[in-house]
């Protein structure tokens, strides 16, 4: 089973990654399988970002990692992937990201950009349009601890990827801080 684990960069998906690798689980790291296996078409110098092919990687993907157990795949593109048979989509506040953010040195525009579409919730609408709902989760890691987002996860595993009303997608709603100054 292909697990795609998503979300705006700084919302905890690497750091909760290393500790379900650290259970067991398969981490795939989809920008590491990018490079390594050809996947990346260009560079955009404007928005410092690779250019991925993830046509070809969703093709790779469900040719490679479609067996028993859980697969985890590591990206914030990673919710694309129409070979994913769930997602689970890491959120966070956009004030708190943009700290978050800032503290790993990033640039102002990659900044806003990123936190702009945390706001606008643009990797859960991308998911929606590719995947049925029953097959996404949202879990909100904004004052969670990184064990605690781990924990969160075990418990849509335990559950059989069920719907949880507390992480099903639409809780979460950061639309109003649109209209905050950046």
């Amino acid at each position: 089973m292909l697990v795609a684990l998503s979300g705006t960069p700084g919302t905890g998906k690497t750091s909760v990654s290393n500790l379900l690798k650290n259970q067991g689980y398969s981490i795939i790291d989809l920008n590491q399988i990018a490079i390594d296996y050809g996947f990346v078409t260009g560079y955009d110098g404007k928005r410092d970002t690779k250019i991925i092919d993830i046509e070809g990687l969703d093709i790779y993907f469900k040719e490679k990692y479609k067996k028993n157990g859980i697969v985890f795949v590591d990206g914030h593109s990673s919710h694309l992937l129409t070979a994913a048979d769930y997602t689970i989509i890491l959120r966070c506040h956009p004030k708190v990201l943009k700290q978050r953010l800032k503290t790993k040195g990033w640039k102002f525009e990659k900044i806003k950009e990123n936190v702009d579409a945390e706001t606008l919730d643009i990797i859960l609408s991308e998911a929606y349009d590719l995947h049925n709902e029953k097959k996404l989760f949202e879990i909100d890691t904004t004052e969670k601890s990184i064990e605690s987002v781990f924990d969160s996860i075990l418990e849509i595993i335990e559950k059989n990827f069920e719907s949880i009303k507390k992480y099903k997608i639409g809780n979460i709603d950061w639309s109003e801080e649109i209209f905050n100054d950046f």
